[in-house]
This record gives structure tokens, C-alpha cells and sequence, in this order.
């Protein structure tokens, strides 16, 4: 079983790197940490800490750091990650779940919208973490991957 701390939308707010210093201590339990964006520059001590298992996405406020989108697969599982927003995921989820079938990824991770949500969308699950950011009740998303499924939770700071 692998496990995946996701995070999204700390827009560099001080509320939200206090949210991310008390993540701290699970970036070490999990075996991926995804940042999807909009605060990538955030990341950057924890990259720092654990290079080999944190992924950064870029987001639409995000000019200089982490990158566009990228396809992670463990278990069995192919897993889309990008912030979302050049998928309109704000108007819904097909582009994103078109995208991610393209990459033949069963798994879509974005954020954008700032609103936490799992659901399925043309057979690609799509999960949302929320905000890390003063814009909602903070919230990230906890996923594990095992043979074949992943099944992921909201948890609510």
C-alpha cells in the first residue's frame, strides 16, 4: 500500500503555512506529498526535506515554480495531478477526466476551485483537497493506493 498526502491553494497565506507546518509531521508518515498548485513556492522547504517524494504542481498564480501537470503511478494506479485550471474544472470535470484518460490515468488530483470533493467523472475518480488558504474551512486530502484502487478522504483541518 502506498499512501498520499495532497494539499492544494495555500496562496502563501500565513493561516496556511501554519496548516502546513502542522501537515509537517505527515509528509514524513506518507509515501507521496502533491502540492497542486497556487502557493507552489510553499513547498519549497519540504522538497528541500524530502526530494525524492514531494511533487509540486504550478498553478494559475504560480509564475516560476513546479510543474504543469505530471502522471505518478504506484500500485497499479495511474494518477493525474495539476492545479485544474487549464481544464475549467470551476464549469466542471470532463476535460480534466477527458486529459486523464488520454494518460490512461484511472485518477485525477486538482485543486483551483478551493472547494474539497471526491467524485467520479466518466470513470476517472477526481479528488479535490481544498484550500489550505484563508478562502475556506482548510481542508486536505488523504489517498491510499493499494493493488489496483485507490481510495482517498477529505480530512478537515
Amino acid at each position: 500500500m502506498r499512501t498520499f498526502l495532497i494539499v492544494s491553494d495555500s496562496h502563501s497565506r500565513s493561516s496556511a503555512l501554519g496548516a502546513l507546518g502542522r501537515l509537517r509531521p505527515l509528509f514524513e508518515e506518507n509515501d507521496f506529498i502533491v502540492h497542486l498548485g497556487d502557493g507552489s513556492g510553499d513547498m519549497r522547504m519540504t522538497v528541500s526535506l524530502f526530494p525524492e517524494k514531494t511533487y509540486v504542481m504550478k498553478g494559475n498564480c504560480d509564475f516560476s515554480y513546479g510543474e504543469n501537470e505530471r502522471v505518478i503511478e504506484t500500485e497499479g494506479v495511474r494518477i493525474l495531478c495539476c492545479h485544474g485550471h487549464k481544464y475549467g474544472v470551476k464549469h466542471g470535470l470532463s476535460l480534466l477526466a477527458a486529459r486523464a484518460r488520454e494518460l490512461g490515468c484511472t485518477v485525477a488530483l486538482y485543486g483551483h476551485t478551493h472547494e474539497a470533493g471526491i467524485s467520479t467523472e466518466d470513470g476517472v475518480l477526481c479528488v479535490n483537497p481544498g484550500s489550505l488558504g484563508s478562502y475556506a474551512e482548510p481542508s486536505y486530502a488523504f489517498m491510499a493506493v493499494h493493488q489496483g484502487k485507490a481510495t482517498p478522504t477529505i480530512v478537515r483541518l
